[in-house]
Formats: C-alpha cells, sequence, structure tokens
C-alpha cells in the first residue's frame, strides 16, 4: 500500500503528524510526502518516509503559481499511484483535493483551521470557499478541528459528503510529560509560543505586559515568548520587543526546538491568538500540567474547561486579557497547581494523539 501526503511545510507534518508516518511505515506500507523545501527532509526520511519537493507560495492566490501546483500534484498523482492521498492545510486541501478527485484517486481532508484569508472575509475569502467545495465534494472524509469551523464550512457546502471531528492534532502523552510545577518563590513565569503576527496576539501581549507592569503585581512576574518573526511583519514587531527585552520586562527566546522544557519551568501559558483550527501549544501546555489563559474562540475554548483547568478572555482586547490574569493571579500557587493537574487528566482523557490517529486509520481501511 501506498499512501500519499500532500503539505506545505516540513514541521507540520513532523511535529503532529509524525505517529501517522511511523505507523503505516511499520505496517509496510510506502508513505511519500510531497512538500515545498523549507525545512529539514531528513527529519521526515528518518521516520521511513520518502520526500517529494513541490514548489509552492504558502501565502496569496496566484492562478498562475497555484495552476502550476495543481499541474504538480497531476504529475505526482500519477506517478506514484497511491491508494489514498492525504492533505493538510489550504491549498494542499484544494488543489491537491482537485487532482486527486479528477483522476479517481481517493483522498481524505483535513481542514486544520480557516486561516486568515477565509477569516477575514472579502472576496478572496469567497473564491477560496468556492475552491474548497469544489475540492471536497469527492473526499472520502473531510476532518474538522472544531465544531464552529464545521458548521461554518457546511454552511458554504464544505465537507457535506461524510465529516468528522477530530480533538485537533491531538497531543503526543509521552513527548510532554506531566511535569511537576516548579516553585513560584522567584516569580510567576508567563509563557507565550507562537508565530510573531498579528492574528497570533502579539500586539495585545506586548500591550498587557506594558500595562501590568505599572500595576503591584507587576514585580512577581516574569513574560516570555517563544516564536520566531514573519518576515513581513518583523520591522514592525522586532523594535517593541528589543525595548522590552532591553527594558527588562520580556525575555525572547526567538525560535527554539526546546519549547517543551522551557514550558516545563513556567507556571502559565498565555495564548492570546484570533483564530484556530485547535491550538497544539494548549493541548502542550495542558498535557504538560500547566494552566492555561486563552482567548475563548473556536479553537481555543475546545482545549480547557474555565475556571477548572484556564481561564478564557475576549480576543483583541488587552484590558480582558489583563483581568483574566489577575483572576489567574488571585489564585494561590496550590490552585494553579490544580489547574495544571487536572488539564493533564483533560488531555489524558479527550486529546491523547492516538485518537486522531484511529480516525485515520478506520477511514484508510474503509477505502476499497
Amino acid at each position: 500500500m501506498k499512501i500519499l501526503i500532500l503539505t506545505n511545510n516540513v514541521d507540520g507534518i513532523y511535529l503532529f503528524r509524525k505517529e501517522l508516518v511511523q505507523s503505516y511505515v511499520k505496517k509496510g506500507a510506502e508513505v511519500v510526502i510531497a512538500l515545498p523545501k523549507d525545512g529539514d527532509f531528513s527529519k521526515l526520511e528518518a521516520l521511513g518516509a520518502r520526500v517529494v519537493e513541490v514548489p509552492m507560495e504558502r501565502r496569496g492566490m496566484n492562478p498562475v503559481k497555484d495552476g502550476k501546483l495543481l499541474m504538480e500534484y497531476f504529475k505526482i498523482i500519477k506517478k506514484e499511484r497511491p491508494k489514498v492521498v492525504l492533505t493538510y492545510t489550504i491549498k494542499p486541501n484544494i488543489y491537491g483535493g482537485m487532482a486527486a478527485s479528477l483522476m479517481g484517486v481517493p483522498y481524505l481532508v483535513n481542514i486544520t483551521g480557516l486561516g486568515t484569508a477565509i477569516q477575514n472575509g472579502g472576496l478572496l475569502a469567497d473564491n477560496l470557499l468556492k475552491l474548497y467545495a469544489l475540492s471536497c465534494k469527492s473526499a472520502k472524509c473531510v476532518f474538522f478541528q472544531n465544531k464552529d469551523n464545521m458548521s461554518f464550512m457546511k454552511k458554504h457546502k464544505i465537507g457535506l459528503g461524510k465529516s468528522r471531528l477530530l480533538p485537533g492534532s491531538g497531543v503526543n502523552l509521552q513527548e510532554y510529560p506531566y511535569t511537576p510545577y516548579p516553585s513560584e518563590e522567584n516569580g510567576i513565569r508567563i509563557l507565550s509560543v507562537f508565530r510573531i503576527m498579528k492574528d497570533k496576539g502579539i500586539e495585545e501581549y506586548l500591550e498587557l505586559i506594558e500595562n501590568i507592569n505599572e500595576t503591584a503585581y507587576g514585580s512577581r512576574l516574569r513574560f516570555e515568548l517563544i516564536g520566531e518573526y514573519e518576515p513581513e511583519t518583523k520591522e514592525k514587531y522586532e523594535p517593541r520587543i528589543r525595548s522590552l527585552v532591553e527594558r527588562g520586562m520580556l525575555k525572547y527566546y526567538g525560535y527554539s526546538r526546546e519549547v517543551f522544557r522551557i514550558m516545563g519551568q513556567s507556571h502559565i501559558i498565555l495564548h492570546p491568538s484570533y483564530h484556530e483550527g485547535l491550538s497544539n501549544v494548549l493541548l502542550e501546555a495542558a498535557s504538560c500540567g500547566r494552566p492555561v489563559l486563552a482567548s475563548y474562540i473556536p479553537g481555543c475554548k475546545e482545549t480547557f474547561r474555565q475556571g477548572i483547568t484556564g481561564m478564557g478572555f475576549l480576543p483583541q482586547d488587552e484590558r480582558d486579557i489583563e483581568r483574566a490574569l489577575k483572576e489567574m493571579l488571585v489564585k494561590t500557587e496550590e490552585e494553579r497547581r490544580h489547574m495544571g493537574q487536572m488539564g493533564r487528566a483533560l488531555m489524558e482523557k479527550t486529546f491523547d494523539r492516538k485518537f486522531v490517529l484511529q480516525a485515520y486509520e478506520e477511514e484508510i481501511r474503509n477505502i476499497r
């Protein structure tokens, strides 16, 4: 059996879907992954997969370049002759789905989130939704990561055939084991992990740091940030972040391969995103036993239980973030520790990555 995976970046597969690749390699299947050269292919090859490079512009819609991408997918599917095609992220979902459909090859689509282009509405969103409806029409199954996204897409005639709700990408409970809550004797470390861009909430996070530093809580808090800049907005945010670092108000790690270790040294994980499919950061934070503060939006609100494992706040509202943070800080150290323990229990019950793997295995098994 041969499985062809179409996606747009190395880390998306390696960090969140490597268990699926490893599972089928162990079963004797040939797994081929087609994606642009944006990272270290050897990581995927080490899993037992064969990698095919596909030129792709991840952002924007250029009819000529997107047409070339569609033709590349036709060529790959014709050459590889897979039993099933698995697609992830917008362009592979749309153009990979179209190619598989037109060539009569079974395919499964995973809508990991609406994305900024659809979320912002307008002509581009309308065009993307029409393309999505066309590309998903013949899918054997369309996977969604939260109920709100599923409802929205179905209103636009996407996923009207067989569809299933997944617990996001799930979390690998072994790679993110429960880590004892550290002492707060030297302050409370608050960590955010996201790409530095407006829609992830960077502006509200920086405002929060500056504002709360002027309150009675300021001296107790140690704000930290993991994440790399987006090329198009680096010039805007780098000076602000550098200023906070120089003033001793923020510790900035940049891109890090040690997220779990840093999370384990932290006390609270704060995620001010505007929209998500289902937040991997929040799943990982809860898995290692940390209470979370997060935007109360689809893709975040599913990952915590209000007042039990975390607290929500209004998106794009630094005042409400500050309000939620202060409510968290009113609790005792032992109460925050217990919230983290309850978060871990929630991950074990509902968000174990094995549930995602089982769903894929069931759908692939049903393909004849």
